[in-house]
């Protein structure tokens, strides 16, 4: 269930940024393609660079945070699957 709704959400983002992309000269097939590979951060990156700076800015800093947290979440989860061999 969560990865159709992911799966939706990177499309919807992927439909906006396409539609959108024109307005401001830039390619709506790049941007359709990298909205729907990169979700949130293509977004982010798009209203940056077209002049809506600080909604632009949060969603990348959001993007980060969740990596973060992504990343220590999984080096936790290792370090507990090795230390249990031990």
């Amino acid at each position: 269930m969560e990865i159709l709704i992911s799966f939706l959400g990177h499309v919807a983002i992927a439909i906006f940024l396409a539609l959108n992309a024109p307005k401001y000269g830039k390619s709506p097939v790049l941007w359709g393609i990298f909205g729907f590979f990169f979700g949130i951060l293509a977004l982010g990156i798009y209203f940056v660079q077209t002049g809506k700076k600080v909604i632009g800015w949060i969603l990348i800093i959001i993007f980060v945070m969740i990596m973060i947290l992504f990343v220590i979440f999984f080096s936790v989860l290792i370090a507990f699957i090795f230390s249990s061999f031990s």
